[in-house]
């Protein structure tokens, strides 16, 4: 089962949405933005998208980027705090499956978890 972290407001999100259901993918929906992660739930993640950069992981041109006083320079914990209290920061979207986790930018990334 896929857990999908969406926007419905975001194209690139409904478009992998549109994909999965497509390829006929057993998924759950979790709209971030409502309901969102905590800074554990972020973590585990990031350790899924096999720790890259964690500013790879987030929306560096959203304004309350700047308004943080945030860089991709900063480190770990502190850019994986700024996700849990600003989730908007979540790059989108994101799909995790049994602890391997994709951003689905391109949509077509997300076929590697099927």
């Amino acid at each position: 089962m896929i857990t999908y972290w969406h926007n419905p407001r975001c194209s690139k999100s409904r478009q992998g949405l549109a994909l999965l259901e497509e390829k006929g993918a057993e998924f759950t929906v979790r709209k971030y933005l409502e309901d969102a992660p905590d800074l554990a739930e972020i973590t585990a993640a990031w350790e899924a998208l096999g720790k890259p950069p964690v500013a790879d992981m987030m929306r560096t041109g959203e304004k309350v980027f700047r308004e943080e006083g945030l860089s991709k320079g900063d480190d770990n914990g502190k850019l994986l705090a700024a996700m849990a209290a600003h989730p908007i920061l979540i790059e989108r979207p994101l799909a995790i499956k049994e602890g391997r986790a994709v951003i689905g930018r391109p949509p077509e990334a997300l076929l590697e978890l099927l």
